[in-house]
């Protein structure tokens, strides 16, 4: 990965951030990673459900919306990184949801898709 897309990575992570406390979410873990791949934000939403956030920023909308370059591999990856999660932190059988913050760094527009995709799709 280059710097500058590190950089963009990081910057939209920490936007999300930001974007998802003032959402009344509780950051549980950023980058988490395990043998699958990694996922970049774990959190706990208002209603106490785990989720797993994908964020995706872009510089522009050029080449799409930054949600749509989850592919099914994506997601499917996404899957297996949340139950390692749930293995190492040995939890309990808990609601849980996969979570997108889109972001166009353009002009700062920030969007959280609830429950973005189901694991069977």
């Amino acid at each position: 990965m280059t710097k500058n897309k590190r950089a963009t990575g990081k910057r939209g992570e920490d936007i999300a951030c930001r974007f998802l406390k003032k959402d009344s979410y509780k950051i549980l873990q950023k980058n988490f990673r395990c043998h699958q791949g990694e996922i970049d934000l774990i959190a706990k939403d208002k209603d106490g459900v785990l989720c797993f956030v994908e964020v995706k920023a872009r510089n522009s909308e050029d080449f799409g919306l930054p949600e749509e370059s989850i592919t099914y591999w994506k997601r499917k990856k996404l899957l297996y990184i949340a139950l390692a999660y749930i293995e190492v932190k040995k939890l309990k059988s808990k609601a849980m949801r996969f979570d997108v913050v889109s972001i166009n760094l353009a002009n700062n527009k920030t969007t959280i898709i609830k429950n973005a995709f189901d694991v069977n799709d």
